[in-house]
């Protein structure tokens, strides 16, 4: 009862440290209760008050503090230390008699860009058979244009993010004649090897990842309204640009252009998951042909079977369809053991998937309140997760059995309190019901918390939508995704995209660059 101290003597163990917590989290409240009536007689007084946090700060916030009694100051960075390339003397006139000591040492970085244009004369030779023969071009000339200039250009389009016009314009300053149609054309034409590497890339990662968090942004294409899909982890990225943001496009892109559609018990499960009537399930089991390769044959199977004629909710072939994907995904030995993070979104729901952090602590912060009263609930309940997510930021480090169970018991504590604020009941009430999607990172250790990273790969997306609206062709819009793949992952894996180009496009002394797809797998063995 309130007011009577427990005899703590007569106390176990366990019952002591669930004392010591439910202190913690009261002292907890209180604090914040504090903070927030501070703030409120200030206002009173006219005073400024205390700055809103941003949501997004919950993870920095919650970070350890460097230890010792000193604030932590930040190092200053020095200079870099460049590789020094060439070595040149400058001599200097010196009066008669003077002695020489030696050198003074400046390491000066520079940058030399020049248009070159090379006449090529290839020699031409008619053997005695008739046969011409004509000396071959260099490695890595493409028509009237050499690779240098190719790789300029598709570094500043993609990694410097500019336009169309901005670059010609640029080119031109430059002495380099080319012609709008021919810089297009530079950008899009003749990049099969660049798409079906970024696919391979996909199918790397998915086939190894323990984790995947996806995340996805507006596009336009063809001048219509679309959605850019982003796929990823530490090691890879992969953007996909499509009209529809559906869980059967997401599903679809999850193949990385296989298009396989499987009836196997991973497409039952699925179909049973998400209600389907087992009406509909026993023909497809009973039907004999249980492999489909591409969605015309798919449809066709749906139709022969009578299924695509249903009118009934669920949508049989929708449901269907999305388990014959999901199967074919499991077939492949694709996401067999990978958890897929994701902030919520509805299409994402498939697999074993795990919640972001930093949006359900979001969904609190932008509750809207009225009074006092519901204020100071909100800040209580936000001080209470922002102490729950550090511990569990700490337990990735070190997990033990123990400290799970305390975790869950807390969770369970914090999400069924009842504050009096309806609105942040129900909302409690609803994060509760994610509890496994929330806490499945006491079972997978690696995963992380939030979807920070994915939202810091679809940055350059949502820059290159601003500064150029959209795509006009299929090609446009492929190599955009495809060379926003390749600059993302050679970044997640320590690789020069400069470096990455001169070697696929075989300009002399370029160093070796390995497939990325092999680097990812080989990172995420180590991993």
């Amino acid at each position: 009862m309130p007011g009577i101290t427990p005899d703590i003597e007569a106390l176990s163990l366990a019952d002591l440290k669930t004392l010591v917590f439910r202190l913690l989290e009261e002292t907890a409240s209180l604090k914040a209760e504090n903070a927030a009536l501070r703030e409120e007689i200030a206002r009173l007084k006219g005073l400024k008050g205390r700055p809103t946090l941003r949501p997004s700060g919950m993870d920095a916030a919650t970070e350890p503090k460097p230890a010792g009694d000193r604030p932590h100051k930040r190092r200053r960075r020095g200079a870099k230390r460049p590789t020094v390339t060439e070595e040149r003397v400058i001599a200097v006139a010196v009066p008669a008699g003077s002695r020489f000591k030696g050198y003074e040492t400046t390491v000066v970085q520079d940058l030399e860009v020049r248009s070159l244009v090379v006449r090529y004369r290839r020699q031409c030779w008619r053997t005695p058979a008739g046969e011409r023969i004509v000396a071959p071009l260099p490695a890595g000339v493409r028509g009237h244009v050499g690779a240098e200039l190719r790789r300029y250009v598709l570094v500043l389009y993609h990694q410097g993010q500019m336009t169309v016009p901005g670059l010609l314009a640029h080119l031109d300053d430059l002495g380099v004649d080319l012609s709008k149609r021919q810089l297009v054309r530079l950008l899009d034409d003749g990049q099969d090897a660049f798409v079906e590497e970024a696919r391979d890339v996909l199918r790397a990662g998915l086939k190894t990842a323990r984790w995947i968090s996806v995340d996805d942004t507006g596009a336009r294409h063809r001048g219509k309204n679309g959605t850019c899909t982003q796929i990823g982890n530490d090691d890879f990225a992969c953007f996909a640009t499509t009209r529809s943001k559906s869980r059967l496009n997401f599903l679809e892109l999850l193949q990385a252009g296989r298009g396989a559609y499987v009836v196997n018990d991973a497409a039952i499960s699925y179909m049973g998951r998400h209600n389907l009537p087992g009406s509909v399930i026993a023909p497809l089991q009973a039907a004999g042909a249980k492999r489909f390769a591409g969605r015309d044959a798919w449809t066709a199977h749906l139709e022969a079977l009578g299924i695509a004629a249903l009118k009934v909710h669920p949508d049989p072939v929708k449901i269907a369809t999305e388990a014959a994907l999901w199967g074919g995904l499991v077939d492949h030995g694709l996401l067999s053991d990978t958890v897929i993070l994701s902030d919520d979104a509805g299409q994402f729901n498939v697999g074993r998937h795990a919640l972001c952090w930093v949006h359900a602590e979001r969904l609190i912060h932008k509750l809207d309140t009225f009074t006092d009263a519901q204020r100071r609930a909100v800040e209580r309940i936000r001080a209470r997760v922002w102490w729950l997510y550090r511990d569990l930021k700490a337990y990735r480090q070190q997990p033990t059995a123990r400290r799970r169970a305390e975790l869950k018991r807390r969770f369970d504590a914090l999400f069924t309190t009842r504050t009096g604020f309806a609105t942040l009941d129900r909302l409690l009430a609803r994060l509760h019901a994610n509890r496994g999607e929330l806490l499945v990172v006491l079972d997978r250790p690696e995963i992380p918390l939030h979807t920070n990273g994915s939202e810091n790969d679809i940055r350059c997306q949502v820059t290159r939508r601003k500064i150029s609206a959209g795509t006009r062709s299929d090609a446009g819009r492929d190599c955009r995704d495809a060379f926003l793949s390749l600059m993302k992952t050679c970044r997640k894996l320590g690789l020069s995209f400069w470096s990455y180009l001169g070697d696929r496009l075989c300009i002399p002394d370029a160093p070796p660059i390995l497939p990325l797809p092999d680097l990812v797998q080989a990172r995420s063995a180590q991993g």
